[in-house]
């Protein structure tokens, strides 16, 4: 078996969880599927990206600018305006008429998230039928490193949550202890990933 879109490797957590051999890895390749599911919930995003370009559709805010979803490459990237109202999308804007934002998000490694217009270009803000298509390969373009992290802690609980199925770890001086729903280093790596509610 294989990991699929996970955002650690077999080899990150089996050092981290002092394994040498190669007994449990079809098990800790699927905790490392698991932990990087329950990551794209908590974050509400995915950190891989797509194989191919699709299209998706969207209205836009404001005559300026449209909010998209994580866009991790800007090639194969178009923008098609619905001018007609009638969801041909016949309008393509090239890419002198529309700026990516974050700019030079990808080169740092950071998804493009916004198509702002360029002076003398406006979207439609009409809301349906939905006036934006915008067809591109989704995703993040590399899965950033405390996103890699997370995944290697929240991987080794989960390995270990089988020793403790009644959701206690131990008992200690102070009496049992719990386990956590999620453990507050992985929230504090992820929590600038969480992705806001597009507008």
């Amino acid at each position: 078996m294989s990991i699929i879109n996970g955002y650690c490797t077999l080899g990150d957590l089996k050092s981290v969880l002092r394994i040498v051999d190669n007994v449990d890895d079809v098990m800790l390749e699927d905790r490392i599927e698991e932990a990087s599911r329950v990551i794209d919930d908590f974050c509400d995003r995915r950190f891989y990206q797509d194989a191919t370009a699709t299209a998706r559709i969207y209205t836009a805010p404001s005559a300026q600018y449209v909010l998209t979803d994580d866009i991790a490459t800007d090639a194969g990237l178009i923008v098609k305006v619905d001018t007609g109202q009638n969801a041909t999308y016949a309008t393509t804007l090239t890419s002198s008429q529309y700026q990516l934002e974050p700019i030079n998000g990808i080169s740092k490694g950071t998804a493009i998230t916004r198509i702002v217009a360029n002076v003398g270009v406006t979207f439609p803000t009409t809301k349906a039928p939905a006036p934006i298509q915008v067809t591109a390969v989704w995703g993040w373009p590399s899965v950033p490193r405390p996103v890699t992290s997370a995944a290697i802690l929240l991987a080794g609980r989960l390995t270990k949550r089988g020793d403790s199925l009644l959701g206690v770890a131990g008992f200690g001086d102070l009496g049992a202890i719990s386990v956590r729903n999620i453990d507050p280093d992985v929230q504090r790596m992820l929590s600038p990933y969480k992705t806001a509610t597009l507008a």
